[in-house]
């Protein structure tokens, strides 16, 4: 196992696992050439786990792992209903910090593999209308 998945492993509770979690995406993000803005931007109406930049793209990244595949991949968790919260959040988060390029929802994936992570990155997951 991995050291960084051992350290999510290792956390006493959600939160810190979530932050693990999170940590490593950053990290994947940034191998993949994203530009990371902010991390855990707390909106009134939610917080945002990552926004990056993807070139000129502004990227609203919710972050999931999975311990185990007892409830499915990670990615699965980003249902409609998070996808919505999202939204608001990211909605709110362009009212305070405008940008004038394309924006995008990604979606990071961490699920375990036998040497550590088996990490998964959606572009553009979902749209809202």
């Amino acid at each position: 196992m991995s050291p960084s998945r051992r350290h999510f492993q290792n956390q006493p509770h959600n939160r810190a696992r979530g932050a693990a979690a999170e940590e490593e995406a950053r990290r994947y993000l940034v191998r993949q050439g994203y530009e990371i803005v902010a991390s855990n931007a707390v909106t009134k109406v939610g917080e945002i786990d990552v926004v990056a930049l993807d070139g000129d793209t502004l990227c609203f990244v919710e972050v999931k792992a999975r311990a185990s595949f007892d409830f499915g991949p990670a990615i699965a968790a980003v249902n409609p209903h998070k996808q919505r919260r999202l939204a608001r959040a990211a909605a709110l988060y362009l009212a305070l910090n405008p940008h004038d390029g394309p924006c995008r929802f990604d979606v990071v994936g961490l699920d375990p593999a036998p040497d550590g992570w088996e990490i998964t990155l959606l572009r553009n997951a979902f749209e809202i209308g």
